[in-house]
């Protein structure tokens, strides 16, 4: 029994410690599979990588040898399409020169079928022409049968002489055509030396001028009780005195620069002298217009002793400094006139002619512009009745009365003098045709003005837009006054043209004075 409990007790231990034993063998043998298994799968995915990048590098070289392939085989197109081009292009090439050739010989068959057909032409021609000359000879012979010695003689003195004249002609007309050919291009040599020996600055003139004041107080006392101070430099001096909103500047309105330089000056010595007032005012403007003609004497005098001239007649003096403050399209006279007194030397140099009467001649030819507004006529009459009238030689006379083309010229310098006046007057920018157009129409308004009887002066302003008359108050009186004004009205409107309307206004005022002793 105890035996049999004993193995039985041994059995059980027994198959335990196998369970045990094989369970524990089997776990360990498990992990060792499972180990295997991730081994192979390690070794698996690394051969699977490498199979692919063994793959990847074979289809990277598979696609380089293609794409090697395919540029060469574009490359060796490409050579082949160049090669073809460059064949096509000579091609091309050899047809344009064949083409050309063609051309060529076209014309040339052209212009030897035209030679050919002159040719024939010629031919007809000449013989028509020997065929006239033998019916001519034909009835000269038949007309000389019948001369005698002495006749036949003169006739063939006389077709000597004929044959001569149109020979002489035809050297003569070839030598004219050399002649003013010649002259053309030393003409221009010329004048282009004259331009670049003479350099001028020039500023162009204008119709008014400005006067600064020390302040705007002083606008006041320029205009004066119920304005008879403005009034007065008006009257006296001729010129419109515009005080506007304009700070500390009073501004002064005229075409005639001589009394625009006389009131602006007599404005500035009122201002420094402080008494404005109408007896002063007239006092003023009579002293500087006293020094303004001194001014005018010693430009004309500058002017002349400039240009080395002497021997002209003091009042051809003035009249040449009053030419300062003359202006033609904008222009100042008196340096034009300078120009073309240099010019014209100048020219007379290089033609070797007499360079002194150039320069006279030149200096003087606008002097009628010095009073043209005072006197009837175009100012080249007038400056040559005035250098007459004054002691000037015929040839300097004749100058300037010619020098816009209205004559004949007796001298060479007298041309010149034409030539340097056109070219002085030609530079861009130096005239102005607006302007002058203006200044002659306010002239012309004063001329018409002044040509009333009984008026004493005339003064054009606003821009031409008011014409102020101051009558003689002993030869007109206030009823009289009244008639001028409708009178000069209507020949204004008959005899001018002017744009919007014209005021006239006529003045007429009595003065008495008397001083105590």
């Amino acid at each position: 029994m105890n035996s049999t409990l004993f193995l039985a007790a041994g059995l059980v231990v027994g198959f335990v410690l196998s369970f045990l034993y094989f369970k524990v063998s089997t776990s360990k043998k498990a992990k060792e599979l499972e180990e295997d298994a991730k081994k192979l799968l390690q070794n698996a995915e690394k051969e699977a990588q490498n199979i692919k990048k063994e793959a990847q590098l074979g289809a990277t070289d598979t696609v380089l040898r293609i794409k090697a392939d395919a540029e060469k085989e574009l490359k060796e197109r490409r050579s082949e399409l160049n090669l073809l081009e460059k064949r096509v292009r000579q091609r091309e090439e050899m047809f344009d020169r064949k083409l050309e050739q063609l051309d060529k010989k076209e014309n040339f068959f052209s212009k030897k079928d035209r030679e050919l057909n002159n040719r024939e032409k010629a031919l007809q021609d000449k013989e028509q022409n020997y065929e006239a000359i033998l019916k001519k000879q034909n009835e000269v012979l038949a007309q000389i049968s019948t001369l005698s010695v002495e006749e036949a003689r003169k006739e063939l003195l006389k077709r000597v002489e004929d044959e001569s004249r149109f020979e002489a002609a035809k050297i003569a007309k070839r030598i004219e055509d050399e002649a003013a050919e010649s002259a053309d291009r030393k003409s221009k040599e010329i004048l282009s030396l004259a331009i670049q020996r003479y350099a001028s600055e020039y500023v162009s003139d204008h119709t008014i001028s400005t006067v600064s004041l020390p302040n705007d107080e002083m606008k006041g006392r320029i205009i004066g009780r119920e304005g008879r101070n403005i009034r007065t430099l008006e009257a006296k001096t001729g010129v419109e005195f515009i005080v506007d909103d304009t700070p500390e500047t009073v501004i002064l309105s005229c075409f005639d620069p001589v009394r625009r330089e006389i009131a602006r000056l007599s404005l500035e010595r009122l201002i420094t002298d402080g008494r404005i007032h109408p007896t002063r005012i007239e006092e003023i403007v009579e002293k500087v217009t006293k020094e303004v003609e001194t001014t005018i004497k010693e430009e004309g005098e500058k002017a002349v002793f400039d240009l080395g001239l002497h021997g002209l007649h003091h009042e051809l003096v003035r009249l040449i400094g009053r030419l300062k403050y003359r202006t033609s399209y904008g222009q100042n006279v008196l340096q034009h006139s300078r120009e073309v007194a240099y010019l014209a030397s100048v020219m007379a140099g290089e033609l070797r002619v007499d360079q002194r009467l150039a320069k006279r001649a030149g200096i003087l030819h606008d002097i009628g512009k010095a009073i043209d507004h005072e006197i009837e006529g175009s100012h080249q009459s007038i400056g040559s009745d005035i250098a007459r009238k004054f002691g000037e030689n015929a040839k300097v006379v004749n100058a300037i009365a010619v020098h816009h083309g209205e004559g004949d010229p007796i001298t060479v310098e007298a041309s010149l003098v034409a030539a340097a006046d056109a070219l002085s007057a030609a530079r861009p920018g130096a005239r102005k045709e607006t302007l002058t157009d203006y200044l002659k129409r306010v002239e012309k308004l004063e001329q018409i003005a002044t040509s009333v009887e009984g008026v004493n002066k005339s003064y054009a302003i606003q821009a031409g837009r008011e014409v102020r008359i101051i009558v003689k108050p002993e030869e007109v009186n206030d009823e009289l006054c009244a008639k001028i004004s409708r009178d000069l009205a209507k020949k204004i409107e008959s005899e001018l043209t002017y744009p919007g309307q014209i005021k006239v206004t006529v003045i007429r005022e009595s003065r008495y004075v008397e001083y105590a002793k």
